[in-house]
């Protein structure tokens, strides 16, 4: 970061010299006059203030009592000025930058939030794993007065998101939607279209999983996880990235390592400041930075920063801010891990079951055949879904078991080639006059002459053999096209 801020201070003043060379005007916005009265009266309640703020409220009981001080002086001051119409905003504005001096000082003189919590320490968290049972894997992640539920869904390669950007479409096998209704804050609100800011956060969350997702050859699922925020109290992108981590264990996606967030603050005031771990929404609100960081115990897989400092960060405090969130993460993965301390053996039982069987490329319209004949048959016969891509890996997805098995053996039957002198367990696919056509491998079918049939001679195919009879057969000669002779006799004793 030290080596990077040289270039940094360079590129930002290029623009600052860019702007003031094209900048235009500032419209100025002329500010509504504060009245004295207002100013003096919300002045002489900040001891109130404070007082309550020392009891350490829970969210509720604060914006209560605030809303109830602030309605109380709308009203009072509507009717003293009925003709002034910005009462509500002068009376807004005060009573922020009364709660803003009031719960910074107290952090930055008593070292204590405005909860009761010491500046390093993380809410009570609880976690119920599996808490939805019919879905493939869940988890109820709550610290403090936020909480998510976090879902797993696992799919088949047909589930694959696809992506319409400009280098061309592109397929996402990991999904991760964070929504944010209006309940979790207390707010009646219609819900439409996912926001910038569902956007964002959930965009956040997914990074901080991504790098942990298993490869397509390990694990051959399309997983979609969806992170509902039930009550929010700061802090929920990073309980997204704690619940996504939980519900994807308990889906038993084998991730490389369990992970967690943790979102971090700043107050400043001249010389002094506070780090403060874990931060609730009236931290955010009030404070100089929302530093949120997810990763393992080895490293950090995502971060992101909102500053409200002109000045920025001086990298002394980034520096402390990160060595602290690194043992905020790992106290909350020894939470976590309390409760799932591995990704589950098997997925659950309602979950797809999917086989990944590869085959060479040259085979693939074998496998697929004339008009999609022989996947027809495949997926008619085992009622497993089969899908292919380009570089010869076939999927083989279905929920009973048994049918999946008889697919992968048809499908890898495919790759396999006829060799002269080996023997086969083949099913009778037709009988003519002369002989019996054998199929020994999926889609391929030799010739079984009736002379090759049985040690002695028999007057009709029908004699001995009927469509649908399975047949051990030994290849005893194949020509340049392919085609190969089959027989019986061979391995019958004399």
């Amino acid at each position: 970061m030290e080596f990077a801020k040289k270039e940094i201070d360079a590129l930002c003043n290029l623009q600052l010299k860019l702007a003031k060379a094209i900048s235009k005007p500032k419209t100025e916005i002329i500010k509504p006059q504060i009245q004295t009265e207002i100013a003096d009266e919300i002045k002489n309640i900040k001891q109130d203030i404070e007082a309550f703020l020392n009891t350490y409220p829970e969210k509720k009981a604060m914006e209560d009592k605030f809303s109830l001080i602030q309605n109380d002086l709308i009203k009072k001051y509507t009717e003293k000025y009925p003709q002034d119409n910005t009462i509500s905003y002068q009376v807004k504005t005060l009573m922020d930058e009364v709660i803003y001096e009031v719960s910074r000082e107290m952090v930055l003189s008593k070292k204590v939030r405005a909860d009761g919590r010491k500046l390093d320490e993380i809410r009570q968290i609880t976690i119920q794993v599996g808490y939805l049972p019919r879905t493939h894997g869940s988890a109820l992640f709550t610290r403090g007065q936020t909480q998510t539920i976090a879902t797993t869904t696992l799919g088949t390669k047909e589930d694959q998101q696809i992506l319409d950007e400009l280098e061309g479409k592109t397929l996402d096998r990991f999904m991760l939607h964070y929504n944010f209704p209006g309940f979790s804050t207390g707010d009646i609100k219609p819900d439409r279209g996912p926001s910038r800011r569902e956007i964002g956060h959930g965009n956040l969350a997914k990074r901080a999983l991504s790098y942990l997702i298993p490869s397509e050859e390990e694990f051959p699922y399309t997983i979609r996880v969806v992170s509902d925020i039930l009550e929010s109290n700061g802090s929920s992108s990073m309980a997204t990235v704690c619940g996504g981590s939980l519900s994807l264990f308990d889906a038993g996606v084998p991730m490389k390592a369990a992970c967690s967030g943790i979102a971090m603050g700043l107050i400043t005031d001249k010389d002094r400041y506070a780090v403060l771990s874990d931060i609730a929404g009236l931290e955010d609100h009030f404070g100089d930075m929302d530093f949120k960081l997810a990763g393992t115990r080895n490293g950090i897989t995502a971060f992101q920063m909102d500053v409200k400092l002109s000045s920025g960060i001086p990298v002394n405090i980034l520096k402390e801010a990160i060595e602290q969130a690194s043992k905020g993460r790992n106290h909350i993965l020894d939470i976590m891990e309390a409760a799932i301390s591995k990704p589950r053996e098997k997925v659950s039982e309602f979950a797809p079951k999917i086989i990944k069987v590869s085959i060479p490329k040259d085979k693939i319209g074998l496998l697929i055949g004339p008009g999609g004949k022989n996947i027809k048959s495949i997926i008619e016969k085992t009622n497993a879904n089969i899908e292919i891509d380009d570089e010869g890996s076939v999927f083989i997805s279905g929920q009973d078991s048994k049918g999946l098995d008889e697919a992968r053996r048809i499908v890898e039957g495919y790759s396999i080639d006829v060799e002269v002198g080996k023997t086969y367990k083949g099913r009778v696919m037709d009988i003519k006059d002369f002989g019996a056509f054998v199929e020994i491998l999926p889609g391929k079918e030799g010739l079984l002459h009736i002379s090759e049939i049985d040690l002695k001679r028999i007057r009709k195919v029908e004699d001995v053999l009927k469509v649908g009879d399975e047949v051990e057969v030994k290849v005893i000669d194949m020509d340049n096209s392919g085609k190969f002779k089959l027989s019986r006799k061979a391995l019958l004793k004399h």
